[in-house]
Formats: structure tokens, C-alpha cells, sequence
């Protein structure tokens, strides 16, 4: 199965995040499409304004099954090998999905400012459309 993240490429943070886990995953369960993509966005039917609310995970599979912001880095991390357990963790403690929310609205709203932009889009070694099990 392969899920697609659709990422800011422009964004340092988004990009960092992204070279982790192409670099922990190697393509296996992820591959990625950066939010400047328009033309493979608009396969899914999603607009460059629809990722201004976060991050977007697509299930390859079921590509109506989408999570988007805290959602969708909840799933990547339940996703990946003893993430179920730590996501398990996580949401038992009272108020830690509210803080987590909380904390990706502010991040992302803020990601330029505290991070910083790229001049160029990141491009992942593991595009949309490139590799083993992709969907397309």
C-alpha cells in the first residue's frame, strides 16, 4: 500500500520533515508530492488553497480517505514501525491531541517566519508516480 503526503516544498521545515522520512521510509510506504505540484494536485482534486490548512495525507488505495494538519502527521507517525503504539500513547493523555492541534496551527501558520522559505521547491527522491507500489 502507498500513501502520498503532499508537503510545502518551499517551506524548510516541510522539506527537513520530508528528507526524514523518504530517508527512514526509502519509499516503501510514502511517496510525496509538494504542494507547488498543481497539475498532480488537481488529479486528486485539490487546490494549492486546500493545502494552506497543513500537510495532506492520501491513501493510495482509497484516495477519497485523506487527513490533513495534526491528522495527517498522526497517521504518517501511526503508520511507521511502533507508531501505532506511540500514537496509542500520545492521544491517552488528556489534553496532549488538543496541545498537538494546537501546536501544528500555530507552526504551520508560522512556517516561513520560524523557518525560513526555500528559493526552490524540494523535490523528493520518491515523487508521486516514481517507484515500487506506487498507484499511478
Amino acid at each position: 500500500m502507498k500513501y502520498h503526503v503532499i508537503y510545502d516544498g518551499k517551506c524548510n521545515l516541510c522539506s527537513t520533515f520530508a528528507q526524514l522520512l523518504e530517508k527512514y521510509d526509502r519509499g516503501d510506504i510514502f511517496d510525496y508530492i509538494p504542494m507547488q505540484d498543481k497539475e498532480t494536485l488537481a488529479e486528486f482534486n485539490i487546490t494549492p488553497e486546500d493545502c494552506e490548512a497543513g500537510m495532506i495525507l492520501i491513501d493510495g488505495d482509497r484516495p477519497q480517505q485523506r487527513w490533513q494538519g495534526s491528522a495527517a502527521a498522526e497517521e504518517i507517525a501511526r503508520l511507521l514501525p511502533m507508531g501505532e503504539a506511540f500514537i496509542a500513547a500520545y492521544r491517552a493523555i488528556p489534553g496532549m491531541k488538543w496541545l498537538g492541534d494546537l501546536s501544528y496551527e500555530q507552526i504551520r501558520d508560522n512556517r516561513y517566519s520560524w523557518f525560513g522559505k526555500r528559493e526552490d521547491t524540494y523535490k523528493t527522491g520518491y515523487p508521486f508516480g516514481c517507484g515500487q507500489g506506487s498507484n499511478k
